[in-house]
């Protein structure tokens, strides 16, 4: 049955609607929650993922305005857009259910309310958010959505919708950590050569050596382990696509091979003087900032045109706040499900934390501190002791570019840990990875 994963959600202060809703939807659906207070909304729906929300129209005068159940909708909507919301109203109060519906409002119940009625609203309404979800989530990559519903990230799902079915190559540009392997294999999936292989080399671990066999094959004989004939990644991806990852630290002399492939459209083999046509998709990554590609000393300029017909900035974390729950909730529920765990939920201190962590390692830290926080809660509400960061990210973003001696980053390190737990050794050597016995000698090294 579709309500059997459902969540609801419902705000009434009158106790025996309450219960009565209670009653009447518990065997269907996976949970229900209810709650007297609406000033307690932004603390459910933040703690908890809701399908729908059922609202009452009238609070016993909390917001003096006539229109209490228009404010509390307001509130849910600016909180979690995507929640659906059916508003409960009295006869005399239609003209302002019909207001809540153009405000936003998914339907409304009128009191009393019919039971079938009010089960057939919210199947209908779940079944329709599953659907809108399915839509959402078509940008997938290896069946992984990605998830996003910040401006920023908006403004990256447009450009795969209009850039995905082309055959343009696309540069793919952001930090470490920001997902860009999954927008690539999004631009595949979103194309009419999404049947075709997507092959993924990372370019910028290859040897001189190595670039030009993995990337145009060769023949038996050609070098001294050639031993038989083995195809590039070009030759591989024909048909499909070919994901060139850390374009910006190829060599000058690979770029001129790389650019000679691209305008020929076929390659070499080596030990070979047959050429041998291709048909690829290109689609190039790097976290090389887009001025030092504009360094015709270290990145060619001719190849940049060849290689960016369109660009695609994936944004950092700390500029998509309102992605951060939305992610959180994605990664737990993958890691309960991984690990074997019950349902959890957020508390408030958690969600606190966990939003004012500015995330230098990007969606990849947010992903490894919730698979731990999961693995290490003894509850299942997750509390701000359970988010524990990296402090390989915090000397990374402590340290300026010129300290390199050991010595200097682990003492900053040491030093910004304590900062920030206001000298608690015990949190400090926990979050450090250490014993409090060896953070004391640490101190002790460095005279701190």
């Amino acid at each position: 049955m579709v309500l059997k994963k459902a969540q609801i959600l419902v705000i009434d202060d009158d106790a025996d609607v309450l219960t009565a809703l209670r009653l009447l939807l518990k065997p269907l659906v996976k949970e229900i929650v209810t709650e007297k207070n609406p000033g307690n909304i932004n603390l459910q729906i933040e703690s908890k993922k809701f399908d729908v929300i059922i609202l009452d129209m009238n609070f016993n005068g909390l917001v003096n305005t006539g229109n209490e159940g228009i404010f509390w909708l307001n509130k849910i909507k600016k909180a979690s857009p995507e929640t659906a919301v059916i508003l409960m109203t009295a006869y005399v109060d239609i003209d302002l259910a019909i207001r809540g519906l153009k405000e936003g409002a998914s339907d409304f119940l009128v009191k009393p309310w019919n039971n079938e009625k009010v089960i057939n609203t919210i199947t209908t309404l779940v079944k329709s958010e599953q659907t809108k979800t399915k839509k959402k989530n078509a940008l997938t990559a290896s069946n992984q959505p990605i998830i996003g519903d910040s401006d920023a990230m908006e403004d990256v799902f447009t450009k795969i919708q209009k850039v995905g079915p082309t055959d343009a190559n696309v540069l793919i540009l952001g930090e470490n950590g920001t997902g860009k392997d999954l927008i690539a294999k999004a631009l595949h999936d979103n194309s009419h050569r999404r049947d075709r292989p997507f092959v993924k080399v990372d370019v910028g671990s290859l040897t001189a050596s190595l670039f030009e066999s993995e990337l145009f094959g060769y023949k038996k004989g050609a070098f001294t382990d050639a031993r038989e004939d083995r195809k590039g990644r070009f030759e591989t991806a024909n048909g499909g696509t070919l994901f060139l990852d850390e374009i910006g630290n190829i060599s000058i002399g690979q770029q001129v091979r790389l650019l000679t492939v691209l305008q020929n459209r076929q390659v070499t083999p080596i030990g070979s003087n047959t050429a041998v046509p291709i048909d690829i998709r290109l689609i190039c990554a790097t976290n090389v900032a887009p001025q030092a590609l504009a360094d015709e000393k270290k990145f060619r300029k001719d190849l940049i045109y060849r290689i960016n017909t369109v660009d695609i900035t994936v944004p950092p974390l700390r500029q998509r706040d309102a992605d951060i729950v939305l992610l959180a909730r994605y990664f737990v529920s993958v890691y309960e499900e991984k690990y074997s765990k019950e349902p959890f939920e957020f508390d408030a201190s958690f969600l606190k934390k966990l939003k004012s962590h500015d995330f230098p390692g990007n969606v990849r830290e947010l992903q490894y501190v919730l698979e731990r926080a999961v693995i290490m809660s003894d509850g299942n509400v997750l509390q701000p002791e359970d988010l524990v960061f990296s402090s390989i990210e915090r000397s990374v973003e402590t340290v300026t570019p010129q300290t390199t001696n050991l010595d200097d980053l682990e003492k900053n390190t040491i030093l910004k840990v304590l900062e920030q737990n206001k000298g608690n050794i015990s949190k400090s050597a926990k979050e450090l990875g250490i014993t409090r016995a060896a953070l004391y000698r640490r101190l002790e090294k460095y005279g701190l």
